[in-house]
């Protein structure tokens, strides 16, 4: 399975627990890591190696230059590697034909094989949404988008590079950014929704991109399960735990229940 990061070198400690999980959680399986990024430096890419087990995964760095992105709106905590994920299709393998996405404060807790394989019915991604419909329209407003989009997170996306490459127009992406840089609250999560929205397949967040947040709302409100939400259901059914935002297991003021397959990935 191909998985592409892209982080600077603020993350490293972050990938290194999320590539461990998903060996452990993945135990027959090879890999292939793409590391884009923009800075990181040779000792970092030593420490990453020397922390994984390479016996079934190969690391492959991929240094990206991207000087058509120095207008898109950065921060520090959305930095221009982010953008990276957009135009993945320009820059791997032209003989892959996809990816899967994964933020580096992800960790992995069951086998993602069946994602990985999904039938993408002629979408360019597959990816999960953390908003319930009735918070949506906000976002609708927000970037004008069509009255029955799904919003989705970009923290864990797989993507149809073979459709990607045929039907990807650079310049809209950028026209894009320009026209709602103004605007943009996640900026390259903002860009996927706003240029993709009609090429998104729709996955279920409980089991590939759960949240603190989204856990909560569906542990209160479980509406749509014969039994309520809890961490051992998430043990047994979720693939992919995301600590999406503010609130991460690694520090001090982290307030939640996820956290806790942070901590025994870290702890091995």
């Amino acid at each position: 399975m191909n998985i592409l990061v892209t982080l600077n070198s603020n993350y490293i400690k972050q990938l290194i627990i999320m590539m461990n999980s998903l060996l452990k959680s993945n135990p027959t399986d090879n890999f292939k890591f793409y590391i884009a990024h923009s800075s990181l430096t040779k000792e970092d890419l030593i420490v990453i190696n020397s922390k994984i087990d390479k016996s079934r995964c190969e690391i492959i760095e991929l240094k990206i230059n991207l000087e058509t992105l120095n207008n898109a709106p950065v921060s520090k905590r959305y930095p221009k590697e982010m953008y990276y994920r957009i135009f993945a299709a320009q820059y791997l393998p032209r003989d892959m034909e996809r990816i899967l996405y994964l933020d580096p404060d992800i960790v992995v807790i069951n086998p993602i094989k069946d994602f990985y394989n999904i039938d993408f019915k002629g979408k360019l991604y597959a990816a999960s949404s953390h908003l319930p419909r009735n918070l949506r329209i906000i976002n609708t407003l927000r970037l004008n988008l069509p009255s029955d989009n799904y919003y989705i997170n970009s923290g864990v996306m797989l993507m149809n590079l073979s459709l990607l490459r045929e039907n990807q127009d650079m310049q809209q992406v950028f026209d894009y950014i320009e026209k709602y840089k103004n605007v943009l609250l996640f900026p390259d999560q903002d860009v996927i929704n706003g240029v993709y929205c009609n090429d998104i397949l729709p996955v279920d967040p409980l089991k590939y991109n759960l949240s603190e947040k989204y856990y909560m709302y569906c542990k209160l409100r479980p509406v749509n399960y014969k039994v309520g939400i809890n961490i051992d259901w998430v043990r047994s059914n979720t693939c992919i735990i995301h600590y999406s935002g503010k609130n991460k297991p690694w520090k001090r003021r982290y307030i939640g229940e996820l956290g806790v397959f942070y901590n025994e990935i870290k702890g091995r």
